[in-house]
C-alpha cells in the first residue's frame, strides 16, 4: 500500500502536532493516531479520532462526575459485569473515527451495519484511481459445496492463473474505458485535447466492484464491537475480516479492559438457547442424549456440540 508523498507528508504533518487538553487521551492509541496499517494489497485503516475510553464506560454506568475507580481492578470487574449482561448503554459513550481505503464489494458488506456515521470518497466529484484488488494465489478458492456463501478448495495451476488472467484483464480494461469517457486517458487528450468528457457520474458505471473506494466511518464502542464480533468471526468472508482484525487490534490499544472483556464473553463466548440449555443439563447429569430426542434441528444440534467440544 504505498503512500503518495502528499499523503505521507500529510500523515507527517498531522502526527507532528500535539495538542494540550482536559480530556482523556489513551498513549497506546496515540502511538499509531493517523497512520495507516496495510490491509489486502492497496487499502488501509487507520484512526483519525477518537473521544473517550474504558474510564468513560465506567463514568457513564455510574452516572458520576471522576473518571472511574482508583483500582483498574473494580473498572475491571464493572466492565465484565456489563459485558456479560449486555448493559449496552455505558460502551455507547466512547467513539472512534477510521479511514478506510477498501474495495468496493467489500464496502457494500460493511454498509450493511447500519449504526454508524458514514462519508465516502465521490466519484460524482473526483476520479477513482487506478486501483483495484487482485486476490493473492492462496485466496483463490472455489465455492463451497455445503456453504451458500463460503469457500471451498483452493484453485490451482492454470485455473487459478486463467482467474487472475481475467480479474486483471478485466479491470485494466474497464479503467482504461473509464478514462477514455472521461477524456482523461493519454490517447485521447492527444487525438482531441478540447473534447468535454462524459460527466463523471456517468462514467464511473462500469468500473467493476474490486476497485478501491475510502470513507471515513464514525461509531461508538458498542456498534464497534457488534462489527468485530461478525466481521472477526472466522466464518466471516477473508476480504473484510482482515480489516475487522486491524480494527480489532486498535480497540486493544484503545480500551484495553473492554477489548479483554470483549474476548472473554463475545469472542470467546457462547449463546445457547433454551432447547440447548436442556440438553446441556441433561448431559451434565450424566444422561446419553443424541440428536434424535434433542429436541434441536440437525443443524442446532451440530453447532451445540461443537461449541461443547464433543462434535465427530
Amino acid at each position: 500500500m504505498p503512500l503518495t508523498p502528499e499523503q505521507q507528508a500529510e500523515i507527517d504533518k498531522h502526527r507532528a502536532e500535539t495538542q494540550p487538553t482536559r480530556r482523556a487521551t489513551v498513549p497506546a492509541l496515540e502511538e499509531i493516531l493517523y497512520q495507516p496499517v496495510p490491509v489486502l494489497d492497496h487499502g488501509f485503516v487507520r484512526v483519525i479520532d477518537y473521544m473517550g475510553d474504558d474510564a468513560a464506560v465506567v463514568q457513564a454506568a455510574r452516572v458520576s462526575y471522576g473518571r472511574g475507580t482508583k483500582r483498574v481492578s473494580e473498572d475491571r470487574g464493572l466492565i465484565q459485569y456489563l459485558m456479560r449482561h449486555r448493559h449496552t448503554t455505558p460502551f455507547e459513550m466512547a467513539e472512534i473515527k477510521f479511514h478506510v481505503k477498501l474495495p468496493i464489494f467489500v464496502a457494500r458488506q460493511w454498509i450493511r451495519h447500519r449504526t454508524a456515521n458514514v462519508n465516502e470518497y465521490s466519484a460524482r466529484y473526483s476520479i477513482l484511481d487506478k486501483e483495484f484488488y487482485i486476490p493473492a494465489p492462496e485466496q483463490l478458492a472455489a465455492q463451497s459445496t455445503v456453504n451458500r456463501q463460503g469457500r471451498g478448495d483452493l484453485l490451482e495451476g492454470k485455473e487459478a492463473a486463467r482467474v487472475l488472467e481475467l480479474l486483471r484483464g478485466d479491470a485494466e480494461r474497464v479503467y482504461a474505458h473509464y478514462a477514455e469517457m472521461l477524456n482523461e486517458s493519454e490517447e485521447g487528450a492527444a487525438r482531441d485535447p478540447k473534447r468535454q468528457g462524459l460527466a463523471r457520474e456517468l462514467a464511473r458505471m462500469n468500473l467493476s466492484l474490486n476497485f478501491y473506494t475510502q470513507w471515513y466511518w464514525k461509531t461508538d464502542l458498542f456498534n464497534l464491537m457488534n462489527f468485530l464480533a461478525l466481521r472477526a468471526d472466522a466464518h466471516a468472508q477473508y476480504e473484510i475480516r482482515v480489516y475487522a482484525d486491524a480494527m480489532l487490534g486498535m480497540m486493544e490499544r484503545w480500551v484495553p479492559i473492554t477489548a479483554e472483556a470483549f474476548h472473554q464473553y463475545r469472542v470467546g463466548g457462547a449463546h445457547i438457547s433454551e432447547k440447548g440449555m436442556v440438553v446441556v443439563k441433561r448431559l451434565l447429569a450424566g444422561e446419553t442424549v443424541g440428536h434424535a430426542g434433542s429436541g434441536l434441528s440437525k443443524r442446532e444440534w451440530t453447532e451445540l456440540m461443537e461449541i461443547l467440544g464433543r462434535a465427530s
